[in-house]
């Protein structure tokens, strides 16, 4: 008797379950992850007559005399994704008329409240969604106390992060929003559920170009990717499988 034995139903079955698994653990590990993003505030600072993304937090930055900061409440990947307030730092349209008086500085500060794609569940962007302000304040103050003279309720959390301005939002802080995939002509909206990470304001928030108010364009979902999806080549290889193990059960009952 050849000292190889064919596989009895048992072991077929086992190897079968074992192939089968390891084709699905396979395609769950190759199957494209959802896309994260964050919605919070970020924090703007003029560069010339462009924004240029803070290098420091509100907290720390200290602008001087003739700074503009902007603030923007957004959803977005990261910082490079991060949308600009929707209008340019203009410090001479913001603070027409204010003179500078000793022992002070003036800031323009420019808030957006981002459009109603970017609002957490159950909330809207205040109105107007733009707001403006020039105050004097010290000349060592930093640009959060700027921010709090024309804005208030300012809300932190327990690490001290900003997380509502005037009000808005009025809860979470940072938190993480499922992207789906990005579509051709378009941006892809946040998805209506989030869980808190307690992310820090300074990254980013949702994609704009200075002309948008933070509402995305594009109507993509997750389904759709330009390709097969998951369950469709689980559900193939699972007939391959199975027909497989149809042949060698043939061909158990003709030996």
């Amino acid at each position: 008797m050849s000292p190889l034995r064919r596989p009895t139903g048992g072991r077929a079955a086992g190897r079968l379950a074992a192939g089968l698994g390891a084709v699905f653990l396979a395609l769950a590990v190759s199957a494209p992850a959802e896309a994260a993003g964050y919605r919070y505030w970020s924090f703007w600072e003029n560069q010339g007559r462009a924004w240029g993304y803070a290098t420091q937090g509100p907290a720390t930055a200290r602008p001087a005399d003739g700074d503009v900061i902007g603030f923007r409440f957004a959803v977005s990947k990261d910082s490079s994704d991060a949308s600009r307030p929707t209008t340019a730092p203009d410090f001479a349209a913001v603070c027409k008329g204010v003179e500078k008086k000793d022992g002070t500085k003036r800031v323009a500060v420019v808030v957006d409240f981002g459009g109603p794609t970017d609002a957490p569940p159950g909330e809207t962007p205040p109105k107007p969604v733009l707001r403006t302000g020039c105050p004097e304040v010290r000349e060592d103050a930093t640009a959060a106390e700027a921010l709090a003279a024309v804005a208030k309720p300012l809300r932190y959390d327990s690490n001290a992060l900003l997380c509502g301005i005037a009000g808005y939002p009025a809860k979470g802080c940072g938190e993480q929003v499922a992207l789906p995939e990005e579509q051709p002509g378009g941006t892809a909206k946040p998805s209506a559920t989030a869980a808190a990470t307690g992310t820090s304001t300074g990254t980013a928030s949702g994609t704009s170009t200075g002309t948008d108010a933070g509402t995305g364009t594009g109507t993509a979902s997750g389904s759709d990717s330009g390709g097969p999806s998951v369950g469709l080549v689980v559900g193939g290889a699972a007939v391959v499988l199975l027909g497989t193990a149809g042949v060698v059960r043939a061909r158990r009952r003709r030996g």
